[in-house]
């Protein structure tokens, strides 16, 4: 079997060398690149399994070449960034990074998110049953148990607990959760969100006020099971 391919896309010479390292040795094929212009040559030479990408590159900005991707890429990129601002965050996955880590970063959560989003990307293991922990989702059937009894939810709860399944490690932006649930009418009405992730949670989780299942991404989203 051959081996996934990452591209990593970073003017850190350290970065790079400590990604190349970590991730050749869990089997991966690493390429490189110092630009965003090379970067985008390289996606487009090789189609990579999977994308790493600085926002501070030397000749554009990391979320313009994310934006150049999106035309035609649609396999996972993860950006690997010292900003950490809300806003930073926010506008990176808006424009359709499938996750955000700012550095300095753990390499064991790295691995963890690049392996959750190739398998998504892939379309490996995917059921319509999921487990995670104590819960059951049927998405089919639309049914629901904790510890095998039976939660009841409403329509717009399943909907929300159905997206976050699909979405499961990935975090979720509040405008892109209220459009795909509710329209693009909503997108900007997180009031209402909160309502429904309180609600889900009392159903969900044990102890609803240190949520572990369904998790708070400050100012940002949220994130679901990883």
């Amino acid at each position: 079997m051959l081996a996934d391919t990452i591209l990593i896309i970073d003017d850190e010479n350290q970065i790079r060398m400590l990604l190349e390292i970590t991730l050749s040795a869990k089997g991966y094929h690493i390429v490189e690149a110092s630009t965003g212009k090379e970067g985008l040559a390289l996606a487009a030479s090789i189609v990579p399994e999977c994308i790493i990408l600085d926002l501070g590159l030397p000749d554009a900005d990391g979320v313009d070449i994310l934006k150049r991707l999106r035309e035609w890429y649609f396999k996972p990129v993860i950006i690997l960034s010292v900003r950490s601002a809300e806003d930073d965050i926010v506008k990176a996955l808006d424009n359709g990074a499938n996750d955000y880590l700012t550095k300095p970063f753990r390499t064991g959560e790295l691995l963890a998110r690049i392996r959750m989003a190739i398998r998504q990307s892939q379309g490996i293991a995917v059921n319509t049953v999921v487990t995670v922990g104590s819960l059951t989702i049927d998405l089919e059937n639309h049914l629901v148990r904790k510890n095998d009894v039976i939660v009841k939810l409403t329509p717009t709860e399943f909907s929300l607990l159905a997206l976050f399944v699909k979405y499961e490690g990935r975090v979720l932006t509040h405008q892109f959760i209220l459009k795909e649930i509710r329209g693009m009418g909503y997108s900007e009405q997180t009031q209402y969100l909160r309502v429904f992730v309180a609600q889900l949670r009392k159903k969900i989780e044990d102890n609803p006020l240190k949520p572990t299942l369904l998790v708070t991404e400050s100012g940002i989203g949220y994130r679901f099971g990883g």
